[in-house]
């Protein structure tokens, strides 16, 4: 077993939805797995974590976003090696969607529909992350 930790790294991204003001998370399908889980991927060597984050952001959902705050790491074992994500809060500004290989769909959800449609109980802990970090006061 190789015990080399895979360091990875990704956004909860989110916006206000054309009705006022509610907030919507972006949820990516990856036809390989056919899951969903937020945007995020394995960084490149001596990548910033952040940076990679916003990479992976603009490679499976084609939106340019700005980070905000840092959520929880995320940490689990994937093909028998640990594996730790950094996740960011960040805001798409702009872009448009383009499936690709990796991602073959996205989905704007409310934060209570995307918490159901995420294939991995741990993600549903960063929405709830999410939207505490955007909460007023």
């Amino acid at each position: 077993m190789n015990d080399t930790l895979v360091r990875a790294a990704g956004c909860v991204l989110w916006r206000r939805s054309p009705v006022p003001g509610d907030l919507e998370v972006c949820l990516v399908h990856r036809p390989k797995y056919d899951d969903w889980s937020h945007p995020k991927g394995k960084l490149k060597r001596g990548e910033d974590a952040l940076a990679g984050a916003l990479r992976e952001v603009v490679e499976e959902t084609g939106c340019t976003a700005v980070p905000g705050t840092e959520l929880p790491t995320v940490r689990y074992l994937a093909n028998g090696r640990p594996k730790q994500v950094r996740y960011w809060a960040a805001e798409a500004v702009s872009g448009h969607f383009t499936p690709n290989s990796e991602v073959d769909r996205v989905l704007w959800l409310s934060p209570a529909a995307a918490r159901c449609r995420l294939t991995q109980p741990r993600d549903r802990e960063l929405v709830d992350a999410l939207v505490r970090s955007l909460a007023p006061g």
